[in-house]
């Protein structure tokens, strides 16, 4: 845990703190919000997405049945260490076509998918050294060909625990900057 947590601060001592600014003040602009992610990734933006939903955001996980149609007043905020995974890249190509406005949190701030977004935040201390392994991330998961380097436990991804620390501190400034306390948000959370 301790080598986790050092890597976690590695990487946080060197986030670009303006470009945390610009996506609270997109999340904060009342935009409807948007979240993907594909495997791990789409487990941390949903998790995101949760918290979001918490503070009071309306806030929505592309391929849930629920999900309504993307306007051009709508945001989306894509979690991906490569940012090559085919249905991300899809994603942000459609948003793009949409009007929307995006955001791509990831490891590799010169994917394919990076190209097409308003904001990258790059988290790239977390990727190794993927220019041998398979562009398409269901070819890596198949044959275990991870982008992420991992850390000592087990098959853990670097990106992933980055990422979910970096959208919590995002979260953590969302409460502040809206003045809520604990109890308020408390009353959003699932009662049945």
């Amino acid at each position: 845990m301790l080598k986790t947590a050092e890597m976690i601060i590695r990487v946080a001592e060197v986030v670009d703190v303006e470009k945390a600014g610009t996506l609270i003040s997109e999340i904060l602009s009342g935009r409807r919000i948007y979240v993907t992610g594909a495997g791990r990734s789409g487990l941390v933006a949903k998790a995101f997405a949760i918290r979001l939903m918490h503070l009071g955001f309306p806030c929505y996980v592309i391929g849930e049945t629920i999900t309504p149609a993307f306007d051009s007043g709508d945001m989306l905020a894509v979690f991906s260490g490569s940012g090559e995974t085919k249905s991300v890249v899809s994603a942000v190509e459609k948003v793009r076509e949409l009007e929307g406005w995006t955001c791509l949190i990831t490891a590799n701030p010169n994917s394919q998918a990076a190209g097409y977004v308003d904001l990258v935040i790059d988290l790239g201390e977390s990727s190794g050294n993927s220019a041998d392994l398979p562009p398409e991330y269901e070819v890596r998961q198949i044959t275990g060909q991870y982008r992420s380097v991992s850390v000592p436990i087990g098959r853990g991804s670097a990106f992933e625990m980055v990422a979910l620390a970096y959208s919590d501190a995002i979260i953590s400034a969302l409460m502040a900057a809206r003045h809520l306390d604990p109890d308020e948000v408390r009353l959003r959370f699932s009662n049945i």
